[in-house]
């Protein structure tokens, strides 16, 4: 039996809701308007970070990767990360990864993929590096290239938590030729809503750990970074797929980027 703790918001929970999904619960939606409130763009931002992952996972596909770790994988929203994998490589092998006791409640609709592919989910925290490499080694050959995502993960894992060790310490079981894949909410272009959010969420239980690019920049430390480098999400490749409603509306706060290992 899968507990789920419905009186306080969870960040997969709004997330759910602000891209129209059903997963979530009224606590969720009530701190989502909160959020709302404070910049009306936010369900926007959802689906702008939402599309950066699918033209990321499209980009690496097309680049021959057919191993994909997706930490934080959140609640399920097709297309999934598989979905857009698999439609370029069938045989494409996908782990999702996340702690959350909604997602594991909803996991079974990740795993309907291709019967060439495999995809599979664990059920782990990001700050447990071990677990998830040992579950992931019974699905993913890690001696050969792995996509890691971790899409709108890294703004929830604060400095003393061990962010930038804790993605250092994944990359290195990961051999050359493997990708870090990363988007990451920002204060940069709206700090006082960005201040009023963090506070909003922080009374409410949910530590949010906004950085700036230069900052998002050091998780790509040592790595190859792809074209055109750490930049807003909808400017990341932007002919990979279809602009989102909306998007347009100012800078959206946030960032992305892809990188090699070399």
């Amino acid at each position: 039996m899968v507990e789920i703790d419905t009186g306080r918001p969870h960040p997969a929970r709004m997330y759910d809701w602000y891209l129209g999904g059903t997963h979530n619960y009224p606590v969720d939606e009530a701190m989502g308007r909160q959020m709302l409130a404070l910049d009306p763009r936010v369900p926007v931002m959802a689906r702008v970070n939402r599309a950066f992952m699918h033209r990321s996972t499209n980009w690496l596909a097309q680049q021959g990767i057919r191993q994909f770790l997706d930490i934080g994988s959140g609640i399920p929203t097709e297309p999934n990360l598989h979905q857009i994998a698999q439609r370029i490589a069938p045989d494409a092998r996908v782990v999702y990864c996340d702690h959350d006791p909604t997602v594991l409640a909803h996991a079974a609709d990740l795993l309907r993929g291709t019967d060439e592919g495999v995809t599979e989910y664990l059920q782990a925290d990001f700050r447990d590096t071990d677990a998830i490499v040992k579950g992931a080694r019974k699905v993913l050959d890690l001696d050969r290239p792995v996509a890691l995502s971790l899409v709108a993960l890294l703004h929830f894992v604060p400095d003393e938590d061990g962010a930038y060790e804790l993605v250092e310490r994944l990359l290195t079981r990961l051999p050359t030729g493997s990708y870090l894949v990363a988007s990451h909410a920002t204060a940069d272009f709206t700090p006082e809503e960005s201040k009023a959010a963090t506070e909003k969420l922080k009374a409410a239980g949910v530590t949010l750990a906004l950085r700036s690019r230069e900052e998002f920049a050091r998780f790509f430390d040592g790595l190859e970074l792809v074209e055109p480098g750490v930049e807003v999400p909808q400017l990341w490749h932007p002919e990979l797929g279809e602009p989102v409603p909306g998007q347009d509306d100012g800078v959206i706060p946030g960032y992305g980027a892809v990188a090699r290992k070399p």
